[in-house]
């Protein structure tokens, strides 16, 4: 079978559910089955519940690991919605790699790449809203927003106008024309000049950072006990939610700042942070797969 996609980080989220020796590991994104692959070779009496909204994936990844499907639970759907639904179970693990895979981001089809002939960038190919709609349809204010919110992108107000100026004569329609026309307009840096507008509009379509404080939230509502959580984030606005959201986790008072004494009982700590700063991958792993520079893995521990 061709593996299309190499996941990042392989032997540090090996290393992260080691100690696990029985229960589940709930794989949020299992996208092509790699890290699946990795728990279920090393962690034998592990079960695992792998999770993915994009259909093509899934079916890959059922055929990848059929040699361990009495060990899997397969689901359809937003990690955000799923985790509740088996609450019955003994979870001791969750692991999510919040990033495009590379067969997305490689297939032309997918419109997630630079060359792609479509506009597209939905994981979910049933979801209602696509790059196109973005890009065609946003107003100026709105593009705006999400050039300067998603893209961090300092001259986000000329990349809104420069798209406006160029749908006025036709509209945008695939991902290659959208990329030279920033590419025309912006001088080209390290990375390419459209890396950050592509990575706004693919944030958007796919709502990612409502999708990880969604799924950040439910796993605390969850009220696990004994359970790794591991993060793999691609940006530094993912991993901020993140490390906010797991220092928040380690807080005994939740009070406002405004009050003179600790009211709420101090004793809403739900466990600890296992990793000072975050596990990124070792320069070999960069030279073998480029894609991985950028990663990141933060690890709690729910007590």
């Amino acid at each position: 079978m061709n593996i299309p996609h190499v996941p990042v980080l392989y032997k540090e989220v090996i290393e992260a559910f080691r100690d696990i020796k029985e229960g589940y590991i709930i794989d949020c994104t299992l996208g092509y089955g790699g890290h699946s692959e990795a728990l279920l070779e090393n962690l034998p009496n592990v079960k695992l519940i792998c999770i993915d909204q994009d259909g093509e994936a899934l079916e890959f990844s059922k055929k990848r690991l059929e040699k361990f499907k009495e060990r899997i639970i397969f689901e359809k759907g937003r990690f955000s919605t799923v985790i509740k639904k088996h609450l019955d179970k003994d979870i001791r693990g969750i692991l999510a790699d919040i990033g495009v895979s590379s067969l997305q981001l490689d297939k032309k089809e997918r419109g997630f790449g630079f060359e792609s002939d479509t506009l597209d960038m939905r994981m979910d190919q049933n979801a209602p809203l696509s790059a196109k709609d973005v890009v065609n349809s946003y107003t100026k204010e709105q593009l705006e927003e999400i050039f300067r919110d998603y893209g961090e992108i300092r001259e986000y107000k000329k990349v809104a106008d420069i798209i406006i100026r160029a749908r006025h004569k036709k509209p945008i329609q695939s991902a290659r024309e959208l990329a030279s026309l920033i590419e025309k307009n912006f001088k080209r840096g390290r990375i390419h000049s459209a890396t950050l507008v592509f990575q706004a509009i693919r944030i958007e379509v796919n709502d990612e950072l409502g999708e990880l404080d969604n799924l950040l939230e439910s796993i605390k509502d969850a009220k696990l006990h004994n359970c790794k959580v591991a993060i793999i984030t691609f940006h530094s606005l993912e991993d901020r939610i993140v490390k906010r959201t797991f220092k928040e986790w380690t807080k005994n008072c939740i009070c406002s700042p405004d009050v003179y004494r600790c009211e709420c009982g101090g004793d809403h700590a739900i466990g600890k942070i296992l990793t000072k700063k975050p596990i990124k991958p070792t320069n070999d792993e960069v030279k073998s797969n480029p894609r991985s520079r950028s990663s990141k893995m933060r690890v709690f521990w729910i007590g």
